[in-house]
């Protein structure tokens, strides 16, 4: 196993936002701002380090049937953490960031990582995989922030609630169609689907 590879996947090929469409909340949210996107993705991506850690690390020892429940209460107790560090040294973004803090614990791509990698893997993997999607999520949050808070300098609609769902949508297609055209040019089919999206949730694999 390439920890680089592990590492470098939830930047591009897997990256949480543009290929596996997760974390639509927060990135719809907070996008206002590019400070506030670097707060909540330096935070989604603490988190996920912290989890992706300890889950690994208790894997063997934690029994099948309550899995789920066990890795919730480790993602609470880093986002407690971070939400506790915020508070006391930038109580500002803290006030910004707002509920969308406390509501790192239900982020799907943290107990998607949880669930589909640190259950799985060794502690060394996991941390890498916890901290390429940590940068992953952080970058396309900035990317995301830098365009609503750039077109809203001439067009307000971009950071409200509708522009982001353009912005948003706008880099998911353009993203796609620069792959497409990649692939093509190498003779290879369009990318699939990634198989670790929102459907393959751990969540939604228990109603089944």
């Amino acid at each position: 196993m390439s920890l680089l590879r592990e590492f470098s996947k939830g930047i591009f090929k897997e990256n949480p936002t543009f290929r596996l469409v997760l974390g639509m909340c927060p990135t719809l949210a907070v996008t206002t701002s590019v400070e506030n996107g670097l707060g909540m993705g330096l935070a989604t991506a603490f988190v996920l380090v912290g989890s992706n850690t300890v889950i690994s690390a208790i894997r063997k020892l934690v029994p099948s049937k309550v899995r789920i429940p066990c890795y919730i209460v480790v993602i609470a107790a880093f986002v407690t953490i971070v939400e506790m560090l915020m508070q006391a040294y930038v109580p500002a973004l803290y006030k910004s960031l707002g509920i969308f803090i406390p509501l790192i614990v239900v982020n799907c791509i943290i107990l998607g990582r949880a669930e589909a990698f640190a259950s799985k893997n060794g502690v060394v993997a996991s941390i890498c995989d916890g901290l390429g999607m940590g940068v992953g999520f952080t970058l396309s949050l900035v990317l995301v922030s830098a365009v609503r808070e750039g077109v809203g300098l001439v067009a307000l609609l971009a950071v409200l609630p509708p522009g982001g769902f353009v912005v948003l949508g706008t880099l998911l297609a353009g993203m796609n169609a620069i792959q497409s055209a990649s692939a093509r040019r190498r003779g290879q089919p369009a990318p699939a689907p990634a198989a670790l999206d929102c459907r393959h949730c751990a969540l939604c694999k228990l109603g089944e």
